[in-house]
């Protein structure tokens, strides 16, 4: 029982999961076996696609200095800010999953929390490779309409909701990594 004691919930909760799958396609249990295969599929994908992205935003994060940011997405900045961020999501590809380090480095270096909102927006609606993708299914002339009606949107709640939360004296979390307890 002194083991018990020294396994973290998430320990057992990894390996009550594996121990499921085996389980299930042991038994043949279809939903497990779908879920078996749907996790490794997911697995590759981010084994994959994480290890560029990663490099790439640790470029991100050295290469642009603090003070462009401040100056181009920070408290000075106008509206002009809303479409470097714009231009910035543009040519990412893999989703929100590079977004996220990306806007804690925006966070970091100084930009203001509605600009950062407005970045997670942009790579959900204006990603290139997305745009090309969704136009050979629906169209040219569907991408480009919500193309043109899903930008001001994204703008409008990232504004309305990054005064919102300053209003109310919300600060982004700062993480130190290196004294995480494992």
């Amino acid at each position: 029982m002194n083991l018990l004691k020294h396994i973290s919930k998430r320990t057992i909760i990894i390996v009550t999961f594996f121990i499921f799958l085996a389980f299930s396609f042991f038994a043949d249990y279809t939903p497990g076996v779908t879920i078996g295969v749907n996790f490794k599929d997911f697995l590759l994908q981010m084994v994959t696609i994480l290890p560029p992205i990663f490099i790439l935003i640790g470029l991100f994060d050295v290469w642009v200095k603090k003070e462009t940011i401040i100056k181009h997405l920070g408290e000075g900045a106008g509206a002009i800010s809303y479409f470097w961020v714009f231009v910035l999501a543009a040519p990412m590809a893999g989703g929100l999953l590079p977004g996220f380090p990306i806007a804690y480095s925006l966070h970091k270096k100084g930009a203001r929390i509605q600009v950062i909102l407005v970045f997670l927006g942009a790579i959900g609606v204006g990603r290139v490779p997305m745009l090309f993708f969704e136009s050979t299914f629906l169209g040219w002339e569907f991408t480009l309409i919500r193309v043109i009606v899903s930008i001001p949107l994204v703008i409008i709640s990232g504004i309305v909701l990054g005064k919102k939360l300053n209003n109310e004296g919300y600060k982004l979390p700062e993480v130190d990594v290196k004294s995480k307890k494992k």
